[in-house]
């Protein structure tokens, strides 16, 4: 395999090329960018800023770093790396994806979008966004299924998929054009938020300080880079809880100033209209 030896183990850092992720790049990619020139074209760069491609290409090129980079065959040598793939498909990459997206872009589809959420009933609610994703993070660190994941093929990418819907979905809630009714003002948002990043940031401190490995899959490999199976476990953990309350501070900053720009929004809006309704009753001398 290539690689080079570090530690006890040849390090394998070979490129996966994975069909599926390619060929998801590839749908998205597809999608977005002629709708973004089109939008950029007709309605000006103020409805398609160039920052907004920007990130969700980005989001793209991190999808291709956690399943097709070396970091897809990493992970199954190392816990540490098992879990930056992870943290990649929860958060990073549906954060970037949500960011790229407006409602002037995504236009075309925000009837038949609002129609599937009505639909969906319960499952569209954030309680159960939460759920999932915090049910997600959870069943997949339970050892027995952990190890299977990495045993079985079929298995690992179910678990990937599982990863990338439950973070696209809790994410759409939070940074979606299209706001959720459940998540208007300023408390909805910091309630869901820690909600979710304590209970998941609550396994990686218990990852970091368990004093034994929990994963047979990685105690019967040699190690490398020098970690033992105890060491990698507590690093992996360390890289949980650390990403989580990253994320947390940053998109409750983010979150806290689209409200209060929201805010002026709607009291310029009110001004506006007190304006002319007073410019009205001067005209009819009401």
């Amino acid at each position: 395999m290539p690689g080079l030896r570090l530690g006890e183990a040849a390090v394998d850092t070979s490129w996966t090329f994975a069909p599926g992720p390619i060929l998801i790049a590839l749908i998205l990619g597809g999608l977005y960018v002629p709708r973004w020139l089109r939008v950029r074209r007709d309605d000006g760069a103020a409805a398609a800023p160039i920052w907004r491609l920007i990130v969700f290409l980005l989001g793209i090129v991190l999808l291709l770093v956690a399943l097709v980079s070396p970091i897809d065959a990493l992970a199954e040598q190392a816990f540490a790396m098992h879990m930056t793939q992870h943290v990649l498909l929860l958060d990073l990459v549906p954060i970037c994806l949500m960011l790229g997206l407006t409602k002037v872009l995504l236009r075309p589809a925000t009837r038949r979008l609002m129609a599937l959420e009505r639909a969906a009933g319960p499952l569209a609610h954030p309680v159960f966004a939460v759920c999932l994703y915090v049910g997600v993070m959870w069943f997949w660190h339970i050892p027995r299924f952990y190890d299977s994941a990495l045993e079985h093929d079929s298995v690992h990418v179910l678990e990937h998929v599982m990863f990338l819907s439950a973070g696209l979905l809790y994410w759409w809630h939070l940074l979606s054009p299209i706001r959720s009714r459940m998540l208007k003002g300023i408390m909805g948002p910091v309630v869901y938020m820690l909600s979710t990043k304590l209970a998941v940031g609550v396994l990686g401190i218990g990852l970091t300080f368990t004093p034994d490995p929990l994963y047979d899959y990685y105690e019967q490999r040699p190690p490398i880079w020098g970690l033992t199976a105890g060491g990698d476990q507590e690093l992996a953990g360390a890289i949980m809880a650390l990403e989580q309350s990253i994320v947390m501070g940053i998109a409750l900053a983010y979150l806290f100033i689209r409200a209060l720009e929201q805010s002026e929004r709607e009291q310029r809006r009110r001004e506006r209209l007190e304006d002319l309704r007073e410019a009205e009753a001067e005209r009819t001398g009401v």
